[in-house]
Order: structure tokens, then sequence, then C-alpha cells
């Protein structure tokens, strides 16, 4: 870094996301996109609002923010639309995270958290999961802090009931629980309900995953009119015109094609059970998953050494440096045929590795 970057960002650690190489020669199921592509009706709404990009776009997204409360049964007020999901989480730790109040999500969770905390100086604290990887709720009852959980978790892909995410709500009724769930398409159930009777609730969801628009950078966060005005505040205070119009449009459409959307959804529920029985029969352990992921590891190859195999094979999967889960990798699920390629990879590397230890010995 520069002499002249500010001293306050010594200790900020940036996020790393998942590689995206250009020249597309990997299947990749590293970043938990989907493998499907939008539906045919965004393409001419896109080349419509292309026309128009000499004009800003709305800043209050009108026609998107009424589809989104539409959608889930909300009004235009519970609403805000965002450029991604994080965008939403990072106005949420800004507006309800402080000195006083400092945020707490669970120590193996999505790594945003932690950069968008140190980005803010907002305080923060980590809260181990269980040794089977899943969150003890009873750590987060009561203890009067904001709370920000991903459900499904990521990386791990494991889900908290709604009952489960309830007693955290009604149990810190002077705080604000933040539920984010990119991944809730895929087998969760969504926290949205609860929004009806809990005013300390904010729900955070994005188009990335179960609706095939990570390109258009497309985000929402749902909760009680008061929050959203806070939100607001922070919004138009910093990008004012967050949702550019193609996106804007492209969103509608893709809300309308609910049919297409519980078809990919299905889809990617069912070669997520195919490819975790598949890794099983390798000696795999998995966890069980709710996601569009699957997080495993296996004896035979370290969690590093397997992702770099695979890589070379042209399978590109994720991997995470941090010790506690360096023995394990996230595996997106693709289509039912990037499943098969990468299963039959791992068996190769498994095949080459038996050959090593056989001259060796």
């Amino acid at each position: 870094m520069s002499k002249y970057f500010s001293k306050k960002f010594d200790a900020l650690e940036a996020y790393v996301p998942g590689e995206q190489p250009q020249d597309q020669k990997y299947i990749k199921l590293n970043t938990n996109e989907s493998p499907f592509d939008p539906p045919r009706a965004v393409i001419p709404v896109i080349k419509d609002q292309s026309r128009k990009l000499r004009l800003y776009s709305d800043p209050e997204s009108r026609e998107l923010t009424q589809a989104v409360a539409d959608y889930y049964g909300l009004e235009f007020d519970n609403v805000m639309v965002t450029n991604g999901s994080d965008e939403a989480l990072n106005y949420a730790f800004l507006a309800f995270a402080d000195d006083e109040t400092p945020v707490v999500f669970p120590e193996i969770t999505y790594g945003f958290y932690k950069v968008i905390a140190t980005l803010n100086n907002i305080p923060y604290e980590e809260i181990s999961l269980r040794d089977d990887f899943t969150i003890d709720v009873r750590e987060y009852e009561g203890i009067g802090k904001t709370i920000c959980l991903a459900n499904p978790n990521a990386p791990t892909g494991i889900a908290l009931s709604l009952e489960e995410i309830e007693q955290i709500v009604r149990t810190n009724p002077d705080n604000i629980i933040i539920v984010d769930e990119a991944y809730v398409d895929f087998g969760a159930r969504s926290a949205v309900p609860l929004l009806y009777r809990y005013d300390n609730l904010l729900v955070t969801q994005t188009f990335s995953k179960s609706r095939s628009l990570a390109g258009g950078r497309l985000g929402f966060i749902l909760g009680a009119k008061e929050l959203i005005d806070d939100l607001k505040i922070l919004k138009n205070s910093t990008n004012p015109y967050n949702v550019n119009r193609m996106t804007a449009a492209a969103g509608v459409v893709t809300l309308r094609e609910n049919t297409y959307f519980k078809n990919s959804c299905q889809s990617i529920q069912f070669n997520r059970r195919y490819t975790q029985r598949a890794l099983e029969e390798l000696g795999f352990r998995v966890l069980p998953s709710s996601a569009n992921f699957l997080f495993v590891r296996t004896d035979r190859i370290s969690g590093e050494d397997l992702y770099l195999a695979l890589k070379e094979k042209g399978v590109l999967v994720r991997h995470f440096s941090d010790p506690k889960i360096s023995d394990w990798v996230r595996v997106t699920i693709g289509t039912k045929t990037q499943m098969d390629v990468f299963l039959s990879k791992v068996e190769e590397i498994f095949v080459e590795q038996d050959r090593e230890q056989s001259k060796g010995e």
C-alpha cells in the first residue's frame, strides 16, 4: 500500500472473493453462482433500458421495490433494494452497531461480516460453532448486542430452523437481528414471516444465487418501516442511485418468472443430493446442506491439495486458509453434467494418489 493510505485501515484485511477466471476454461464450482441463465424475458428489458443510459436510474427503484414487496406480502416501505446484498449488510452494520452495541456473528461464517465491521470501525465479537459446525442458539439468547446470522450459514450450508431464529429475535427485543438469507431458496425456511411480529428483525436476500443475476449485482433488505427509513438515510447519503436501470428492470422480470425460479432451485437440490451421495461413497465427510453448495473433507488428501489438484484438472472449488476449516473445500452445485465432471476428477485424483503411493512402497 502507498504511504498515503490512511493509518486507520492498518488492521483491515480485505475480503478475498472467489477466483473469476476470464478465459472460462474452468468448470466454476467456487463462487456459488447459478449454473442456469436468467429467464429469457430478462434480455429484452435490459436492451430496452440500455437505450436510456444517459439518464440516472430511479433512486427509489419504485417498480422493483414494489415487486419485491408484493412477492413477500409486505408494503413498499418495508423494502430497500441494494447493489447486491453486501451493500444492504454494510448499511445495516453502520446503522445498528457501534461502540456501545457491537455486532456478533459466528466465528465460521461469511467472511465479509468481519471486513464490514473493521472497515467501519465497528467492534465485533465471534461465537464459536459446535464441533459439528452447528450454531448453538443458546449463546445468542438475550445477549443484548446486534446479531448477524447467515441462514443457511456459509461456508457450512447448515441452516437454523425458523423456531431457532425466532428464539434469538424474541430474546433480544432491544437489539437488531440481521438474517442474511443469500442461500435460503435452496431448502431452508425464510425468516420473512417473522417480520409481521417483530420490529427488531432485518432480512437480506440476493438475486445472485437462486435467481441467476450474480453479474447484475442486486439485493434487498426487508424490515419494519422505521428501520428501512434509517437505512435509506445512509443509502441516500452515500449512493442514492445504487441500482442501475438495467438491473432493476431485470429484477422485476425475474420475480415474475416464478416457475423458472422454482425449477432451477429444484434442480440444484436434486444435484446436491446426488453429489452428496457420490462423495460419501468416495469416503468424504459431507455436512448437511440447505444451500447451493456442499462443505466436504476427506482424510485421503488435504483441502488445499484437493483444491489445487482439481484446479489443474480444470475444476475450481473454494478453499479457505483458516486453520479451523483448511481441511475442507466448498463445492458449488452446478448442473448434473458439471457435477459428474467434478466427481470423475476427484476419482482421477484418488487413482493417481494410489499409484504414487504404490510406487513408493
